[in-house]
């Protein structure tokens, strides 16, 4: 039985030959390759969380809130005071990450006879998860200098009539963010050809030079905008992702979300964690900072980067990519090579991560220097 592959069972066709999403978790001084938020989180927040947690427990017997109400009503206002945007509790939904939220809108508006696009390099996860819900994908054009093409992108929509659209914001794995005009107009090509939910990916816009786009909301019940707290709120092992859409959207994944999909101890966490929104957004400017600084350093060494708005950077250009991660890995630091030929991505670390990484592409510099 041992011998039995993934290939050996009736899988489904879509599914065949493809791998699953995730990057190399090697045991090496520096990890840089997540874009994850590399500070602890305070100690006064661990601490509330464990009273919060404490307190769910002796209730663990019974099922949780379904619809989180609480923590829907807190993730409203907290998007309300950093965007200006008034948002209600009605307009807001929360899951398990924002790839489940993501996953929820395929499975409501996405699925077996219906399409997707969005515009890659971007986001892997998109186009899995259409995948695994059924959804045909489509991969949209975008310009050499990874924006996206605007007059080719809506030739796409026009062609193709997805049902969906998808736009990350600022763009993972490149960093760029989307003009709010971009948006606009693939949104108008949308609703001309079908029309279409488009969903606009916002997992790291606290770390963006730019605003939310949540004001373009206003009048689009069409228009989805997904976040995460794994990122400014450095709570990756937490899971909790959200977005915030017209109230007969959230009404509408409702229709597909598993029972109590949410447990007790995710929703007093993400509770707890809003209540320290101020720190947790104080280490987001630190990480802009750096990040900032990546930028910087790795220009004056001689690599070619992307502007980021995000709490990473994609740089190059290599002859071998891979070759280079490998060389760059051999000094203790490990980035994410996504598979974009040239390219690499760090994420923002520590001062002291960020120092190691800039030594490693230094002396890599050198040496292709010789």
């Amino acid at each position: 039985m041992n011998d039995v592959r993934i290939d050996d069972l009736p899988v489904r066709d879509e599914l065949r030959g493809k791998s699953p999403y995730g990057a190399p978790q090697l045991d090496v001084p520096v990890r840089l390759n997540t874009n994850e938020n590399p500070y602890p989180l305070p100690e006064p927040l661990v601490e509330r969380i464990a009273e919060r947690v404490r307190e769910a427990a002796r209730n663990l017997n019974r099922y949780p809130d379904r619809d989180a109400v609480e923590l829907r009503t807190k993730l409203a206002e907290y998007l309300t005071t950093t965007s200006g945007y008034e948002v209600g509790v009605a307009d807001v939904w929360a899951a398990n990450g924002s790839n489940e939220v993501i996953q929820q809108l395929l499975q409501t508006f996405g699925g077996p006879g219906r399409t997707a696009i969005g515009f890659e390099p971007s986001y892997s996860m998109h186009g899995l998860i259409a995948r695994g819900t059924g959804t045909g994908w489509i991969s949209g054009p975008r310009n050499d200098d990874f924006t996206i093409d605007v007059a080719a992108a809506e030739k796409a929509i026009a062609e193709n009539q997805p049902d969906v659209v998808f736009v990350t914001t600022p763009n993972n794995p490149t960093g760029n963010a989307v003009p709010p005009e971009t948006v606009l107009a693939l949104y108008e090509a949308a609703q001309a050809a079908k029309p279409s939910m488009v969903v606009v990916d916002e997992a790291y816009i606290e770390f963006s030079h730019g605003d939310s786009l949540l004001p373009l909301l206003a009048g689009r019940p069409n228009l989805v905008i997904s976040r995460t707290m794994s990122k400014a709120f450095g709570a990756a092992g937490l899971r909790l992702g959200y977005l915030a859409a017209h109230p007969a959207v959230v009404d509408a994944v409702q229709l597909v979300r598993l029972p109590y999909h949410l447990s007790a101890v995710t929703q007093a966490t993400a509770l707890a964690a809003l209540e320290h929104t101020g720190t947790l957004l104080g280490y987001v400017e630190q990480l802009k900072a750096e990040r900032d600084r990546l930028v910087s350093e790795l220009r004056a060494t001689g690599y070619e980067v992307v502007e980021s708005d995000a709490n990473f950077v994609q740089f190059g250009r290599f002859e071998d990519s891979h070759t280079a991660w490998q060389k760059i890995l051999d000094q203790g630091v490990l980035v994410r090579d996504n598979g974009i030929p040239g390219w690499l991505r760090v994420s923002a670390g520590t001062p002291e991560e960020n120092d190691a990484f800039l030594d490693a592409v230094r002396e890599l510099k050198k040496e292709q220097s010789t």
